[in-house]
């Protein structure tokens, strides 16, 4: 006998006898364990769990909490506990709320047992929490949302370490389980059979006196605070008093079952002490399996529990079991009166329900079978007296017999939550509503149905009903389908695994937005989704304005699709396996605040001739209206689904935000109640359904694009396990956090660790990340039989029957149609069957073609062909209820009656060819506009696919929302589809030529423009390289970093490949000659202006080389690389060889004297520019040296291998041996003085070419050093070793300390011109040996094609920022060839990657971390050509005070109307192509506007009279400018650099330019001035500490006004009338002001957009916002959004101004 069945009897013994049952056994306490999703208590004597978050408020006593802790010592508790000496020894009641199953000094160190705790809503915890409850209180009105399970598992009372007795063995298990609503709370206490073995523990601080305090069970309020400061006791309950009423806590119980016990904790409305449960007590005799419990199960499935294994009963009574009424029918029918025969049914509460038992009393069930959950609303106070449900008649299930009359289920028709409505059901309140059940889907097995072989369904006999790619297995009781390897599905239909799926359908229905019902008249529905990753993208299009906007919060239309292919993480699986194709979906959707109803009705209805999935949708309903141009953000979130035979069902809560210019950022939400309804097979049994899984939604982007009426929505949904909480993505496998390479028509395969193998799809071909489809027809792998057409789909293919054949049976083969069946022929005619056609002929004297038979030959009357009377009956109307359908087809018929071979429909133009019967032949379809087809003409059998036409056909060349995907290659094939020899890319306009397999031909490729290559030409043999050639093309010619390499040697060869004999350096001017090796020919080589040698005359004998020769030969001029080697000393040797009597130093300029051996003579040295010493004259009598010659001679002027050091500083002596008091250093130029001791006297230096001070002056004060000096001097000239350092830079300084305007290159001899920073003006940098630039002429700006788009700008700046090399981590902007920002923006080389607009900025919800990056569809629209207007100004005519604001490419003006703004009058002020105009300032006297221009790095002005052309001020050394002020009365302008990090000035004329700061800046952003006190403020956007400054106008006393609590300080502006500074943050999102002192802070708006910049006039301030991409004023006074300003055009605007028709003061 079923477990179920022996506890119904047991129930029904109740009323009439006694029956004793036994404790429950550890196997019946509620499942716990990590399994079970419990967390584990840390081991310790007095140990808190942490938090433990509620997800709705549980009611104690009559107390909202949102959280509880479990706590070792066997308590549960709503408030963080105190140290356990404050209240474990003590009895009721506590200072704290608690739920006690067993108070008592517990430990659990050392391994002495677990504590296991959750919150759960797992429909079988909930069911029998229900189920319990409902015993207890058999009037309770109590359906549980959540339960807290808390089990303490063998846990040890606390034992002090110096007892001699040793640990005791005595362990306890026990659990407690909180089950709550909305308005309720039990509680139950579960002591399993030997589950206390201590009943107290001892005392801590017992000071070894052996007492032993019983445990305390129950339960304590806590303190209640009254009186704001005084507190009391509150109410509590105890369950025990001593220890043996301990003992008897697992031997008796309050729910007639010993060791459960039953509470009532809590109420939301009235409650004053704690309910005990009261069925019964102890009991006299065990049943021999266990304890029984009550069927009032919500679930069938659950109704056997499962968790209570072991019970058996007497098959005798069958009979009452079977007519035990179905539990959880019916809300409304009433159980029978206590003590009654438990055999009647129940009655209805409907006053026409039947009342007799017998009229009823076939609808009894048994309690196993329906599987459906039966659900109620939440409970409220206010209810109606009754609600009646009208049972339907349940379908046939699959595979299964028919349901007699006598075994039709009751079950309610709507059905909505999760659990059930009991007997005492009380009905909903007002204006409560369900979701109703079709029950036309769903099926119910009874588990009552008596199968014979006569009424059992077997795949013998229904085969068809599975897929093509399923397979048919039967069971005892039925047939079920299973889908075959390599497909997935319910087995009715299967598709694919691995490849995307695509959904097509219909939106109908009437949705009112706000007071207006909007008709949705059969709108396309198209979604395509990502199976390997979970994307799934629904567009729906033609939806009408209104409520396009309004529909946006509707995401869940597109999370249906969403769950049917979620990505599926293990043990999970995704809805369509469970549904297949043929569902129903009912949701009800309300919106909160304003309780707007809508219901979607969504119905599968299979798969197409595609394979794609068909889902008709129906929306009715009202949705909260939504103002046009609103942005919809909807966060992340899970939702939990359940899962029934037959059903599945969730509930959820979402929010969403949504942001318009009408009402700003506003926040709402609503709920989501739906159904699933399927077909199920469970004649399986081994099938194990999942009872609930999680859906993740990670991310959802919803939008509504107004141009193309499209309602977009994008989910990304992972499906998984309940509480499976993914974790970071280096811990996940890649296919499970849908970030693998796979491509999307391959599965991911993972394998251990982070490792996974991509396979290409079912029906895909290749490596699993580039996979094509199989053409199953054309490779003859199609399963399809005689007589049958095989039509290949993606990843699949369809058999289709030919014409005359139809589907057999079994759904696979063909049969013949026998038309003979349907009388096709005359009256007078016989008609003859054949394969695939029939014949009709007319009867023995008769004559005609069959279809119209007559007696004499040539009979023109006739009755109507089968083609005319299907024209006539759609002309006249008859099939439309006599009005003829506009647009249809109607068949064209010739003179005898028959079908014309091609029909064409009037109303679309397409055209086709039909059989005889009117039947189209597949593949003769044409399009309007293009040929038909030759219908008279055979179908010729379809030739396979080639290599080039797989590959075509295989590129994806639109996106999943269905736009084209731009610069895709796209192989071409000629007609018989070969690949074209000539292959050209249609996007970038680069062509080359292809082998037959289409592999490119190398040497063939030619860019765009250039004539491609002769593809018919064979290719040439290429001779190998020659010597030279290999030698030429080695040399770097240009650096890592892609710039030139200067000095570099490169060989010239001849036209095949030889050296030319005369090679010369084109750098030095070196000529020589080589041989045929390219080895220098000795002797041959001449200096820059010599008349090289011949090098076609032989060479002469040659003498042998001198010393000299020789050394000389040996120095070495270049370096290994073949560059320059500048300063090397090389020997001069006469004309045989000997070295000169003088040698001079070429590159230091010191000349000396050497003997015959080239060894200089001492004394004989002379410094550049001074007379050389008579080397004929013999050497004097030698002195001893002085400390001037001893250091002069120990300087080291050669290397070890005897080459020169150049640039070593040699001092300078006189005659008599002392320092010469003017020093010079022979290689950088520089002169200083010295003392007598050779020291340098300070301040004496003085650059080279620059008049050397007066050594015999005097010392002078010192000035400090300036910026230039401390450069110069901080540069190291000499290594550690005291050896000069090569080729370092020296910058010169003038006699003030300032930077030279030029600066020169002592080493290479480059020259440039500097700021007054020492900064390199752009442009101005030339070679050595070319004139240098006149750094007092302004340098000329070299136009370009065209100016530099914001994206490359900023990707410049950026990059300038890393200092030239961005790590792979940081983000540089990437940019399209035409400059616009990309659709798809990453930081560096991670997978951190977004989608963006046309302006650079973020779409919210597509951030990815995937390696499939986002699906970014291209913003920019192509460029449209215009004429460009003139750059003049066009001001607006009559206006006082203007707002002026920068708008990319232009200057607008708005007019203001008092405060308010005049949109009517504004107008665009100047226009100016290529700009990007960031910063404004107006001047006030001269009437002038000024500006910062991004995108050419300028200031500009222009005078605001009609007319009036632009000039340019600065042009020179601006990065990144972008604030600008103007000081009116100083006439002085001052800027911000936001790259280089610097603050400027000039005057307004652009002269007079220096740099106030740039030091402790990381982002100036915007910057003001305010002339009435001289006092400059700027903001400064340092992410890391942002801040607000100030100083004077000529940069004097710095220091910070703000740094606390701001975020991205924007926009800047000083209010005149308070004197206080104010600011708009873009972080913060606040508005606010502060005096410059730092006081008086206030906000005056809490919630801006995003600001970019702001003035402030008459207590009202103006901000351009990038959000809005407008012009929002707010009221200081009232703090409200008071106007606003939408240009036509929608870009960023950047700065504002006001412009006034005079100055006035307090603003200028």
């Amino acid at each position: 006998m079923e477990r179920g069945e022996m506890l119904a009897v047991c129930l029904l013994c109740w009323s009439c006898s006694v029956c004793v049952v036994t404790a429950i056994q550890r196997a019946d306490m509620f499942p716990y364990g990590t399994l079970s999703g419990d967390l584990i208590l840390a081991e310790g004597d007095d140990e808190t769990s942490r938090v433990l978050s509620l997800p709705r408020t549980l009611y104690f006593y009559d107390s909202a909490f949102s959280q509880l802790y479990v706590a070792t010592n066997g308590i549960i508790s709503a408030q963080d506990l105190p140290m356990e000496k404050q209240y474990v020894d003590d009895g009721f009641p506590t200072d704290f709320p608690v739920v006690a199953p067993f108070l008592a000094d517990i430990d659990t160190s050392g391994g002495r047992g677990q504590i296991y705790y959750r919150v759960t809503e797992t429909p079988s915890v909930l069911n029998r929490v229900a189920q319990e409850v409902h015993r207890g209180f058999p009037d309770a009105k109590f359906t549980p949302t959540h339960v807290v399970v808390a089990t303490w598992e063998n846990v040890a009372a606390y034992e002090e370490q110096t007892r001699t007795t040793g640990a005791s063995n005595k362990l306890n298990t026990f659990q407690a389980v909180i089950g709550y609503d909305e308005t309720d709370s039990y509680v139950l206490f579960l002591y399993p059979e030997g589950g206390l073995n201590f009943f107290g523990t001892r005392p801590k601080e017992s000071y070894n006196v052996e007492i032993e305090l019983p445990a305390r069970v129950g339960f304590s309020r806590g303190e209640i605070t009254y009186l704001i400061f005084s507190r009391t006791e509150g109410p509590h309950y105890s369950v025990t008093s001593d220890e043996q009423s301990v003992k008897n806590l697992y031997q008796v119980g309050n729910t007639g079952i010993p060791g459960v016990w039953l509470f009532h904790t809590g109420s939301r409305y009235s409650f004053d002490n704690i309910v005990p449960a009261s069925i019964g007590g102890l009991l006299a005799t065990p049943p021999p399996g266990g304890y029984g419990l009550s069927l009032d199960t919500t679930t069938p499935e659950y109704a056997e529990f499962e968790e209570y294994p072991d019970n058996t009963f007497d098959p005798d009574n069958q009979d009452e079991e079977d007519d035990y009424p179905l539990t959880g029918g019916d809300p409304e029918f009433q159980p029978a009166p206590a003590g009654g025969d438990h055999s009647e049914s129940f009655q209805p509460a409907s006053p026409d329900a039947p009342s007799s038992p017998s009229e009823d009393s076939g609808r009894q069930l048994s309690h196993s079978s329906v599987d459906v959950p039966l659900t109620s609303e939440p409970k409220y106070i206010s209810e109606p007296e009754e609600r009646q449900y009208a049972p339907p008649n349940p379908p046939v299930p699959e595979g299964g017999a028919a349901l007699t009359p006598e075994q039709q289920p009751q079950f309610p028709l709507e059905v909505v939550d999760v659990y059930p409505p009991h007997r005492s059901e009380p009905p909903l309140s007002p204006g409560g509503h369900v979701v109703s059940v079709d029950e036309d889907d769903v099926d119910f097995d009874t588990g009552v149905i008596q199968y014979t072989t006569e009424n059992k369904e077997t795949c013998a006999r229904f085969q068809q009903q599975c897929s093509q790619n399923a397979f048919c297995s039967d069971y005892a009781t039925g047939f079920c389908c299973h889908c075959r390897p390599g497909f997935y599905g319910n087995g009715r239909h299967c598709l694919p695994e691995g490849a995307p799926q695509r959904v097509s359908g219909k939106v109908s229905g009437t949705v009112t937005v706000g007071l207006t019902p909007v008709e949705l008249n059969n709108i396309d529905l198209h979604a395509y989704i990502v199976v390997g990753d979970g994307r799934a993208y629904t567009a729906i299009s033609e939806v009408p304005e209104p409520v396009g906007w309004a529909l946006m919060p509707l995401a869940p239309i597109g999370e249906l699709f969403g769950w049917l292919f979620a990505l599926e993480l293990p043990n999970s699986q995704a809805g369509f396996k469970i549904t297949g194709a043929e569902f129903t979906r009912r949701a009800e959707v309300i919106f909160y605040p304003g309780n707007q109803r809508l219901s979607i009705i969504q119905t599968g209805r299979g798969l197409d001739d595609h394979n794609h999935l068909t889902v008709d949708t129906v929306l009715s309903g009202s949705v909260p209206f939504l103002p046009p141009g609103a942005e919809v953000t909807m966060d992340p979130f899970k939702e939990t689904y359940q899962y029934y035979p037959s059903v599945a069902t969730s509930t959820s809560v979402r929010e969403f935000s949504v942001v318009s210019s009408e009402r700003g950022s506003e926040s709402f939400s609503f709920q989501l109640k739906q159904n699933i309804t399927y077909r199920d097979c469970r004649h399986d049994s081994r099938a194990v359904a999942p009872e609930t899984l999680q859906i993740t939604m990670e991310r959802v982007l919803v939008m509504y694009v107004k141009e193309e009426r499209i309602l977009r929505y994008a989910v990304t949904n992972k499906i998984s396990p309940v509480g499976v909480e993914p974790t970071g993505p280096e811990l996940v496998n890649p296919c499970y956090a849908g970030n693998h390479d796979c491509d999307t028509t391959a599965q991911c395969i993972p394998l251990e660790g982070q490792a996974f193998q991509c396979q290409c799809a079912t029906g895909y071909r290749g490596d699993g990340r580039n996979c094509y489809d199989i053409d199953e027809c054309a490779e003859g792998l199609s399963s399809c039989g005689a007589h049958t057409q095989c039509v290949n789909l993606p990843g699949s293919h369809r058999c289709q029957c030919q014409s005359g054949y139809e589907l057999g049976f079994d759904g696979r083969t063909c049969v013949d149609i026998d038309e003979c069946s349907s009388s096709p022929c005359h009256a007078s005619a016989r008609c003859i069957n054949g394969l695939g056609s029939f014949e009709c002929r007319c009867l023995p004297g008769l004559y005609g073609d069959g279809f119209y038979c007559s007696q004499q030959e040539g009979q023109t009357v006739r009755p109507k062909s089968q083609c005319e009377q299907h024209r006539d009956s759609l002309q006249s109307g008859v099939e439309h209820a006599g009005r003829p359908s506009l647009g249809a087809f109607i068949p064209q018929c010739d003179s005898d009656g028959r079908y014309r071979s091609l029909q064409c429909h009037g109303s679309t133009g397409h055209c086709w060819c039909v059989d005889s019967r009117g039947q189209e032949r597949a593949g003769t379809r044409t399009p309007p506009g293009t040929a038909p087809k030759d219908c008279d003409k055979p179908d010729e059998p379809e030739r396979p696919k080639t290599h080039c036409e797989h590959h075509r056909d295989s590129v994806q060349t639109t996106s999943p929302e269905g736009y084209p995907i731009i610069g895709a290659y796209v192989p071409q094939c000629d007609a018989n589809g070969q690949y074209r020899p000539l292959q050209c890319h249609g996007s970038t306009g680069h062509c080359w030529c292809v082998d037959n397999r289409g592999q490119e031909r190398a040497g063939t490729r030619t860019p765009p423009g250039t004539a491609p290559k002769d593809c018919d030409k064979p290719d040439e043999p290429e001779r190998p390289k020659t010597h030279c050639e290999h030698h030429r093309d080695s040399v770097p010619t240009t650096s890592a970093e892609g710039y030139p390499v200067v000095g570099a040697y490169v060989p010239q060869c001849d036209a095949d490949g030889q050296y030319i004999p005369l090679q010369c350096h084109g750098s030095t001017g070196h000529c020589w000659c080589v041989d045929s090796r390219g080895q220098e020919r000795a002797g041959t080589r001449t200096s820059p202006g010599a008349p090289p040698t011949d090098c076609d005359k032989p060479d002469e004998p040659e003498r042998p080389k001198t010393h000299c020769e020789q050394h000389r030969d040996s120095v070495q001029t270049t370096s290994p690389e073949g560059y320059p080697i500048p300063g090397v000393f090389v020997p001069q040797c006469d004309s045989n060889g000997q070295y000169t009597a003088q040698q001079c130093h070429g590159s230091t300029g010191h000349c000396w004297c050497v003997d015959s051996r080239g060894q200089e003579r001492a004394g004989t040295r002379t410094s550049p520019g001074t007379a050389p010493v008579d080397c004929d004259r013999p050497d004097e009598p030698e002195r001893p040296k002085t400390h001037c010659e001893h250091r002069r001679d120990s300087v080291q002027t050669t290397s070890s291998e005897g080459y020169p050091i150049v640039g070593a500083y040699v001092p300078q002596c006189d005659a008599d041996g002392q320092y010469i008091p003017l020093q010079c250093h022979g290689s950088s130029g520089h002169c200083w003085c010295v003392d007598s001791t050779g020291q340098e006297r300070a301040g004496t230096r003085t650059q080279p070419g620059t008049q050397p001070k007066d050594c015999d002056k005097p010392d002078e004060p010192e000035r400090p050093k300036t910026h230039c000096e401390q450069h110069r001097d901080s540069v190291q000239t000499t290594s550690p070793e005291g050896y000069p350092v090569f080729g370092v830079f020296v910058p010169q300084c003038d006699a003030g300390g300032q930077y030279t305007p030029q600066q020169c290159h002592g080493s290479t001899g480059h020259c440039w011109c500097v700021d007054s920073r020492g900064q390199e003006r752009a442009g101005t940098r030339t070679p050595p040996g070319a004139p240098p630039v006149d750094c007092d002429r302004p340098v000329p700006v070299a136009p370009t094609q065209r100016p530099e788009s914001v994206c490359e700008r900023w990707r410049a700046s950026l990059i300038e920022h890393y200092g030239g090399k961005p790590e792979p981590q940081q983000y540089v902007p990437q940019c399209e060839p035409d400059g616009q920002f990309s659709p798809v923006q990453c930081y560096g080389e991670t997978t951190y990657c977004w989608c963006v607009d046309q302006d650079g900025r973020e779409v919210p919800g597509t951030r990815s971390h995937d390696v499939v990056k986002p699906a970014c569809l291209p913003s920019v629209a192509p460029p449209t050509v215009h004429p460009l207007p003139r750059p003049d100004v066009t001001p607006p005519p009559n206006t006082d005070i203007t707002l002026l604001y920068a708008q990319g490419q232009k200057i607008g003006a708005l007019p203001l109307n008092g405060t308010r703004l005049d949109a009517a009058r504004s107008r665009t002020l100047l226009t100016l192509h290529g700009s990007i105009v960031v910063g404004i300032a107006f001047d006030c006297k001269e009437n002038r506007i000024y500006w910062t221009d991004l995108s050419a790095r300028t200031i500009n002005r222009a005078s605001m009279a009609p007319g009036a052309e632009p000039e340019i001020l600065i042009n020179t050394n601006l990065i990144s400018p972008e604030g600008l002020a103007v000081d009116v009365n100083r006439r002085l302008m001052f800027w911000v650099d936001s790259n280089p990090d610097m603050i400027e000035r000039s005057n307004l004329d652009g002269s007079g330019r220096r740099t106030l700061f740039d030091t402790d800046l990381v982002n100036p952003r915007a910057i003001i001035v305010v002339s009435s006190t001289g006092t400059l403020y700027w903001t400064d956007w340092n992410r890391e500490a942002p801040k607000i400054e100030s100083s004077s106008v000529d940069g004097q006393n710095r220091r910070v006004v703000v740094s606390d609590g701001v975020g991205l300080p924007n926009a800047l502006t000083y209010d005149s009338s308070s004197g206080q500074v104010c600011w708009a943050d873009a972080g913060t999102k606040r508005l606010e002001c502060v005096s410059p002192d730092g006081s008086g802070r206030r906000v005056i708006h809490p919630s801006l957009n995003y600001p970019f910049s702001m003035v402030y006039y008459r207590n009202h301030f103006y901000y351009t916002d990038w959000r809005r991409d407008g012009v929002i004023a707010v009221s200081k006074d009232s703090s409200q959004f008071t106007d606003e300003y939408l240009p036509d055009q929608r870009s960023h605007l950047y700065g504002i101004a006001i412009a006034t028709s005079s100055c006035l003061s307090g603003i200028h």
